[in-house]
């Protein structure tokens, strides 16, 4: 998706048929299983099934014209990796332009392998962007909880797992234990990820903006910075992962 877009109900456009625009939502979402790297996108033209006009379809057309393009590109997991477990937590605050609700991604990494991702916008509507972040932060704790149970039937132990956001301040209201005036306002189940931080089941830590590869599930970026996320989340074409091990 263009970094200039701005999809909203666009109530002045021209309606298209809306079971045939659902069709396309659904082949789209059944292929976000595999390819990440359309996740944002195919699930903000979802939002719109209900009354879609040919404005979203100008978008979904998009999606289907860069799948065509990089049909080849697909999920790399050598047979050998570390089990150090790392969760990506991003939002983009107040991204939807309809109403003005924050964007969550969280990505889990085994090693250098993508083992779960999700793009979902926030059911409160965060009033500042340290609230947005937090709340990711907080599903990306949840996330680390879960893969370090599942570890666990493996007999596989980690005493943490990291989880990185880029917002500071969201990481100093998760290592802070008094409630300050400024926060009151923030839900108790979201203080659930300063309660982990504090039993040390997890530790939060501070990441760039541009090393952070779930930007791609939270906003519409430049070619230059999606193809480097992409990249990232361990989407590579085939025929290079050969080329790939030798420079490994």
């Amino acid at each position: 998706m263009s970094s200039e877009t701005k999809l909203t109900r666009d109530e002045d456009g021209e309606p298209f048929d809306n079971t045939t625009y659902r069709g396309m939502i659904g082949s789209l979402l059944y292929l976000t299983a595999s390819r990440p790297d359309i996740m944002f996108s195919v699930c903000l033209c979802a939002c719109f099934q209900e009354a879609p006009k040919t404005s979203h379809l100008e978008a979904v057309k998009r999606i289907f014209r860069y799948i065509k393009g990089t049909y080849q590109i697909g999920l790399w997991y050598p047979k050998e990796t570390r089990v150090e477990t790392i969760v990506y937590a991003d939002s983009d605050h107040a991204g939807d332009y309809v109403d003005r609700k924050s964007t969550s991604g969280i990505c889990t990494f085994m090693g250098c392998c993508l083992t779960s991702w999700f793009s979902k916008k926030q059911t409160a509507l965060a009033i500042s962007t340290t609230k947005a972040e937090y709340v990711s932060a907080r599903k990306a704790c949840q996330e680390a909880l879960w893969m370090k149970q599942a570890l666990v039937d493996y007999d596989i132990n980690l005493d943490d797992i990291r989880v990185l956001c880029y917002n500071k301040s969201a990481i100093d209201l998760s290592k802070n234990s008094v409630l300050h005036s400024p926060t009151k306002h923030i839900e108790i189940r979201h203080h659930f990820l300063r309660d982990n931080v504090q039993k040390g089941n997890i530790s939060i830590e501070k990441v760039s903006s541009e090393d952070n590869t779930t930007d791609i599930l939270t906003k519409p970026l430049k070619r230059e910075s999606f193809n480097l996320l992409r990249l990232g989340l361990g989407l590579i074409p085939k025929g290079r992962f050969p080329n790939l091990l030798l420079s490994l």
